[in-house]
């Protein structure tokens, strides 16, 4: 069974969208345009196929669709993955909601929906599913030579404290969580600055940039966090 836990960390991470046309395009093109990467088809026996080889982190799938409809197929990646299957139906059927989630659905989506509203539930379903193990009450952390008591707000690195204003202090403390891992630019900026945050990649960057320099020996030489080209960071000790 796969899962993104089992990616590897410099992987391109793609959303699988199985829907009819036009409709696959109009969301394809929206996700593309928040940032994600996209891969798409109306049919459901290529939807399978996609799935199987391109190892998606997320999959939003429409029911109605010619080879394998959508409740067989969320069936099958169910139970080859633990990856989130967002439905969209355009029923509001209360039998085929419950179906779904008894299938293995994470979310369902009545059509017609904002493509905004879709994206939100994109977003929310895959930082459930890129939650790190020790999220709730963690007290502290530690990477390497990096330190952080989380209730206190304070980092040291090397044994030496380092002021870390707020914005900089949640940026690692989101890289510490998920060490070793690569964390999308999108979900850094949406725990970082608010999930409205209309995503200014630059601003993230400047603050990843005010970070190293503080808690990097070389600074232009990282060691600690690096970046992952095109993709987002990730913290190493």
């Amino acid at each position: 069974m796969h899962s993104m836990q089992h990616r590897s960390p410099g992987e391109p991470t793609q959303i699988l969208v199985v829907e009819e046309e036009p409709l696959v395009q109009d969301i394809c093109d929206h996700l593309r345009r928040e940032g994600f990467q996209a891969v798409d088809t109306a049919d459901g026996i290529r939807g399978l196929e996609l799935f199987r080889h391109r190892c998606p982190v997320l999959v939003v799938l429409g029911l109605t669709l010619p080879g394998i409809n959508g409740l067989v197929l969320c069936r099958i990646i169910r139970a080859e993955s633990r990856i989130p299957i967002i439905i969209l139906s355009s029923k509001n059927d209360a039998d085929e909601r419950v179906a779904a989630f008894e299938l293995g659905a994470d979310d369902y989506v009545t059509k017609p929906c904002s493509m905004r509203e879709l994206v939100t539930r994109v977003r929310a379903q895959l930082r459930r599913a890129m939650m790190p193990p020790v999220m709730g009450d963690v007290d502290s952390l530690v990477a390497g030579p990096i330190r952080m008591d989380v209730q206190q707000h304070e980092v040291h690195v090397r044994g030496k404290p380092i002021d870390l204003v707020p914005k900089e202090f949640a940026l690692l403390e989101a890289l510490m969580l998920r060490r070793g891992r690569l964390v999308p630019r999108w979900m850094l900026l949406s725990e970082v600055w608010g999930p409205e945050y209309p995503g200014d990649a630059r601003t993230l960057d400047a603050h990843v940039s005010r970070l190293r320099a503080k808690i990097e020996e070389e600074p232009g030489k990282p060691r600690h966090v690096k970046t992952v080209r095109g993709l987002g960071y990730k913290l190493e000790a």
